[in-house]
């Protein structure tokens, strides 16, 4: 059992048989009362997020996730599939389940998934991932050097904003944890 207290970003509880995933947590003093932690909640199976309270002292059953990795294979219409990269087991997951995720995998990149008992729940992927730029404005002579980005969308329809100087057809570094261009591959 784990405390509210003691919850942070990253860990996953079980309440009320639902996998729940700490997105935020925050201690709150109102001005008259007693604190309060604010979390930011993400049920797994469902992907619903709720803003909710909870006070210091209650306690919940942590859900211990189990990562195994795999390699991304194809899209089976509504479900991705994974292959488990030291059994060879394959695993379907939903595309609703994972949509945001999917921007940043192409065929054949390793992932980790995760489970819960026997179930697939989602999927944990590197800080940063290398893309291919499959569309962007050329390069424009004379343009100043303090320009802001343009737009170019990756191999998997991701839009980032990268310097004026990358082209179609470069790769190029981009974190996960918010989308945005790092560097050249």
């Amino acid at each position: 059992m784990i405390q509210a207290v003691n919850l942070r970003s990253g860990m996953t509880f079980l309440q009320n048989g639902e996998i729940i995933r700490v997105l935020d947590a925050s201690h709150h003093k109102p001005g008259k009362g007693n604190t309060v932690m604010r979390m930011k909640l993400q049920n797994v199976r469902s992907g619903a997020i709720t803003d909710t309270t909870f006070r210091p002292d209650e306690r919940f059953q942590r859900a211990h996730l189990e990562t195994r990795d795999v390699q991304y294979l194809y899209n089976s219409g509504d479900a991705e599939v994974f292959m488990d990269l030291e059994n060879y087991e394959q695993y379907e997951i939903s595309s609703k389940q994972i949509d945001h995720e999917m921007k940043f995998i192409v065929p054949n990149a390793e992932v980790k998934v995760q489970f819960f008992e026997s179930e697939v729940i989602g999927v944990t992927l590197p800080p940063n991932v290398e893309l291919e730029v499959v569309e962007t404005e050329p390069l424009i002579k004379g343009a100043t050097a303090a320009s802001s980005g343009k737009p170019a969308t990756m191999e998997t329809g991701l839009v980032v904003t990268v310097p004026d100087f990358i082209d179609r057809g470069q790769k190029v570094v981009v974190s996960t944890a918010n989308g945005t261009y790092q560097r050249r591959a």
